[in-house]
């Protein structure tokens, strides 16, 4: 037999590839857009969540910085009176109402050395739904002065202040009405109060709390015998004789 007649092989058919029909193709887009809602609507609500969380962190940090630089400031507070707008009326160390106060304050920082003091006068009231904080540039300021306000803390309803006495009495205002020994024009002139207790209502955290021991002033008798010599002798003179 040779090569031209020999049989030729038949080549079998080619099996068809295996796939997915219509149906299941219709079927597992459906399924994948399932899945993909359902993850889709469950980091959009962390997202939500993280957001929340966020705003709140931040509100409760403004809360904090707000009542921490009342705080300090109060705990800075010095006996100094200033002279007011105008034709220079006297105005107290610390003059309070209740929803505003106005006071001479240390720590005003000088690190590049200025030639100006290191008291500070700052005033705290509500103004717009916000509490506010002004500093006037000099202590003894020039007619129509105005301070410079900043910002302290929003969505604030009210601040109620009240101003604790040498005697024990809580006063809503401060230097007492009414009251001879913190009359501007008397010798002695007023005071600090022993403490001062502000309130902040907000929209969102209720009401803060907080009382505030402020500093002593020295007694002016102290002032004036610091220096006087001893009775039945002379002062000192360091040297030896």
């Amino acid at each position: 037999m040779n090569a031209a007649s020999a049989p030729r092989e038949i080549a079998s058919p080619r099996r068809n590839a295996a796939g997915f029909s219509l149906l299941e193709l219709l079927v597992s887009l459906a399924v994948f857009a399932a899945l993909a809602a359902a993850a889709y609507g469950g980091l959009a609500e962390i997202a939500r969540a993280r957001g929340a969380l966020a705003e709140r962190q931040d509100r409760l940090a403004a809360l904090v910085r707000a009542v921490s630089t009342f705080e300090r400031d109060l705990r800075q507070a010095v006996w100094r009176p200033v002279r007011g707008n105008g034709r220079g009326a006297p105005v107290p160390a610390l003059a309070g109402a209740p929803d505003s106060i106005e006071f001479t304050r240390l720590g005003f920082a000088n690190p590049r050395a200025e030639p100006r003091s290191h008291l500070e006068r700052v005033v705290y009231r509500i103004d717009a739904n916000a509490l506010q904080r002004g500093r006037y540039a000099v202590l003894d300021r020039a007619p129509n002065s105005e301070p410079a306000v900043a910002l302290l803390l929003g969505k604030v309803t009210a601040l109620r202040l009240r101003y604790l006495g040498a005697d024990g009495a809580w006063r809503d205002r401060w230097p007492p009405a009414g009251d001879d020994a913190f009359d501007n024009t008397s010798a002695r002139p007023p005071e600090l109060p022993r403490a001062v207790e502000f309130r902040i209502a907000t929209v969102d955290a209720g009401e803060l709390r907080r009382v505030v021991e402020l500093p002593s002033a020295f007694p002016q008798e102290s002032v004036e015998t610091r220096d006087r010599p001893p009775s039945g002798g002379s002062r000192a003179t360091g040297t030896s004789p």
